[in-house]
C-alpha cells in the first residue's frame, strides 16, 4: 500500500472557511487538495492508496483510494471533504477516527501520533535528500512530505530520528503534489527500469 503523509502547518482546524477562496481564506488548503488528487487519482480510476493530511499538528483527515466514494479530482470536492471530516471532529475520541464519508476518517492527532499510526517504510521527501534514482523503490512506501512550507525544527528532528530514507524528486523544487506525482512514477516504473 502506498502511502503518502502531507503536513499542512497552515491548515484549518474547525470547518468555517469558504470553499471559494482556499488559497488565502483557507490557510492554503488548496495546496492539500491538490496532493489528495495527485495521490488518488489516475484518469478514469482511482490508486489503491492513502493519504493522511496533517492539520496544523492538531488533527489528520485520511482519504483512502480503496474506500472512497465520490470524490472528484478538483479542489473544492475535497475541500468539502475535509470541512465534513472537521464538522466531525467531536466524533473522534482520543485516536479513535470520525468517519464522515466513506474512505474518510478524522482523528485526533498531529504529525508524530499520525508516523505512529501509518507504518510501512518511512521514506522522507526533501529537496535536501539523495537522488530519487539512485535509490531502490521500496515495496511498501509511504512518503512524507510537507505542504508549501518547509519542515519545522522538530518535525525535522522527528525524521531523522524515524525515515529509513530522505530523497528528492529532481533537481529543482517542485510543489507537493507534483513530487507526489513524481513519487507514484517513480513506483510505477520500479525506480524508472520498466515501462
Amino acid at each position: 500500500m502506498r502511502q503518502f503523509v502531507v503536513v499542512g502547518h497552515d491548515a484549518p482546524t474547525t470547518p468555517d472557511f469558504p470553499l471559494d477562496d482556499l488559497p488565502s481564506a483557507a490557510g492554503r488548503l488548496d495546496v492539500l487538495c491538490r496532493c489528495v488528487n495527485s495521490a488518488l487519482f489516475l484518469s478514469h480510476g482511482i490508486r489503491d492508496a492513502r493519504i493522511h493530511l496533517v492539520l496544523a499538528d492538531e488533527y489528520t483527515v485520511t482519504f483512502d483510494g480503496a474506500t472512497a466514494r465520490h470524490l472528484h479530482p478538483d479542489e473544492r470536492t475535497t475541500a468539502a471533504r475535509i470541512r465534513t471530516a472537521l464538522d466531525s471532529r467531536e466524533d473522534a475520541i482520543g485516536h479513535m477516527p470520525a468517519e464522515p464519508s466513506p474512505g474518510v476518517e478524522l482523528r485526533r492527532m498531529g504529525f508524530e501520533g499520525t508516523l505512529d499510526r501509518v507504518g510501512g517504510t518511512l521514506v522522507s521527501l526533501h529537496e535536501d535528500g539523495d537522488p530519487l534514482p539512485a535509490s531502490e523503490p521500496p515495496a511498501d512506501p509511504t512518503f512524507v512530505l510537507s505542504d508549501h512550507n518547509d519542515f519545522t525544527s522538530d518535525e525535522r528532528e522527528l525524521l531523522a530520528e524515524r525515515a529509513d530514507s530522505r530523497v528528492r524528486v529532481g533537481p529543482e523544487r517542485l510543489h507537493a503534489d507534483h513530487t507526489i506525482t513524481v513519487a507514484h512514477n517513480w513506483l510505477d516504473t520500479d525506480g524508472c527500469r520498466e515501462y
